[in-house]
C-alpha cells in the first residue's frame, strides 16, 4: 500500500500507526533516506492494500476508521488533500486494509504460472521481499530466488529438484505467506514470534528449481514440435508424463551435482529420460549450474531441499557433514515426526554437493508417503507435519 508523506511525518510514526515492525518498512523502501522524507513523497507500507469505500449518508473519517480499527490519521495518508468536512454522498475515497490470509492457494496443482503470478501477487503486498533471478531453464523461463530478512544468518530453501514433485513447490510457499503473515500481523507461528527471525536470518528460498519439467509433468509436452517430439521419445512413446522427474532435456537434476557423480552415473541410465539419468557431466544443465552458482554466491550456513516422499530427512555425506547436523536433524525430527536417516547409497544430489564443498549442515527432506506426484489430499497432513522443519530451520 502506498502513502503520501506530509509534513512531520517519519517512518516511525507510520509503523506506530500501522503497528508495522519498522525494520519491514524500512526494508520496503530501500531507495529512501528514513532520517530526510519530503513532502509528497511516496512510502510503501508493507502488510496492506487499500480497498475502495464509497460514502454514505452520516458518513465521517472518523466513522469510517473506527469501523475498521484503525487510527483516524491512516485514512488521510491514503486520500491526501481530503477535506473531511466535505465529504459527499457517493464521493469515493480509499481506506486501507490489512492482510490477514493467504494470498497462496493450497488447494491446486501448482505449476510454473501459477508460482509467478503468485510471487507477484505476494511482492506487491510485501515489498521487503527481494526477487532476483538465478538463471533461466532450458527453455527459457526465468529461475526465481525469493529473499527475505536481513540477518547475519544464511539458511537457504528449495523444492521442485524433480518436476513430479511439484507438491513441494506449494508447500514452500504456503510457508512464505504463512511467515509473512506472522511479520505483518504480529502473530505467533506454534508459540514463536517470528521478528526475531527476521532480524537474525536471511532466508533464500528457491520454490521451483525445474519449472520445464513440472509443467511437462502437469500440462504435457511443450507445444514446439521438435520439444514434443523428443520428451515423448524420451518417455518411451507415452505421453503420460506423470512419473517424469527430469528437466525438459530429460537430465535428472539431482543427480547432476559433482559429488561422486561418476559413481552414480556409472550404474543409472546411460541416456535422457524420466528420472536417474546424470548427463554426460557433472553441472551440465542450467538449472543445476544456476543452483550451483546461487550457493557459491550465498555461502549459506545450511541448505534444506525439499523432495517427496517418505517421511525421512537425510543429512549424511560420506562422514563429510559437521557435527552440529545431528545436533539439527534431531530437531527436524522431533518437531515433525519424520524419520533422520543418515546416509544411502545415493550420490551427485545437491545437499551431497553442499556437504562435501562447504562441510556445513545440508538436509534432503522427503515429504509424504505415496506414488509421485502425491495428490493435494495429502497437502494439509504435509504441510502440518513439515512446518515445524520450517521453523527450525530458521531459528536453530
Amino acid at each position: 500500500m502506498e502513502i503520501v508523506v506530509r509534513q512531520g511525518d517519519s517512518l516511525w510514526n507510520y509503523s506506530q500507526l500501522f503497528k508495522i515492525n519498522l525494520q519491514l518498512i524500512n526494508d520496503s523502501n530501500p531507495s529512501i533516506q528514513p532520517k530526510s522524507l519530503s513532502v509528497g513523497q511516496r512510502i510503501q507500507i508493507p502488510g496492506f492494500v487499500t480497498q475502495e469505500y464509497q460514502i454514505r449518508n452520516g458518513d465521517t473519517l472518523w466513522s469510517i476508521a473506527q469501523s475498521r480499527n484503525l487510527p483516524l490519521e491512516t485514512i488521510y495518508l491514503v486520500n491526501p488533500g481530503i477535506n473531511p468536512n466535505n465529504l459527499k454522498i457517493n464521493q469515493i475515497i480509499k481506506v486501507p486494509l490489512r492482510i490477514k490470509w493467504r494470498l497462496v492457494d493450497g488447494g491446486q496443482p501448482y505449476d510454473y504460472a501459477k508460482l509467478i503470478n503468485d510471487i507477484t501477487g505476494l511482492q506487491a503486498v510485501y515489498p521487503f521481499l527481494q526477487v532476483p533471478s538465478i538463471g533461466n531453464t532450458v527453455l527459457g523461463k526465468n529461475i526465481p530466488e525469493i529473499l527475505i530478512g536481513n540477518g547475519r544468518k544464511r539458511v537457504h530453501y528449495n523444492g521442485s529438484f524433480h518436476a513430479n514433485e511439484w507438491i513441494t513447490t506449494l508447500i514452500i510457499m504456503i510457508f512464505l505467506n504463512d511467515y509473512l503473515l506472522s511479520l505483518t500481523n504480529d502473530n505467533i507461528i506454534r508459540g514463536l514470534s517470528t521478528s526475531s527471525f527476521y532480524d537474525q536470518t536471511t532466508l533464500s528460498i528457491v520454490p521451483m528449481v525445474n519449472p520445464d519439467g513440472v509443467d511437462l509433468v502437469l500440462h504435457g509436452p511443450p507445444k514446439s514440435e521438435i520439444w514434443r517430439n523428443r520428451v515423448t521419445e524420451y518417455n518411451k512413446g507415452s505421453t503420460d508424463f506423470t512419473g517424469w522427474k527430469a528437466n525438459i532435456r530429460g537430465v535428472d537434476l539431482n543427480d547432476q551435482f559433482p559429488a561422486r557423480w561418476e559413481l552414480e552415473k556409472s550404474r543409472n541410465p546411460n541416456q535422457p529420460g524420466p528420472r536417474d539419468y546424470g548427463g554426460e557431466k557433472p553441472l551440465s544443465e542450467p538449472e543445476v549450474i544456476a543452483m550451483a552458482d546461487l550457493t557459491r554466491k550465498r555461502d549459506f550456513a545450511r541448505v534444506l531441499a525439499f523432495h517427496t516422499q517418505g517421511e525421512v530427512i537425510y543429512w549424511g555425506f560420506e562422514n563429510l557433514e559437521p557435527p552440529e547436523s545431528m545436533i539439527f536433524v534431531k530437531e527436524f525430527s522431533r518437531v515433525s515426526g519424520y524419520e533422520p536417516v543418515k546416509t544411502i547409497d545415493s550420490y551427485a544430489g545437491y545437499k551431497d554437493w553442499f556437504i562435501q564443498d562447504w562441510r556445513r549442515p545440508g538436509f534432503t527432506v522427503e515429504l509424504g508417503h505415496g506414488i509421485n506426484p502425491l495428490p493435494l489430499s495429502q497437502f494439509d497432513k504435509i504441510y502440518q507435519n513439515t512446518l515445524g522443519i520450517f521453523l527450525a530451520g530458521l531459528y536453530l
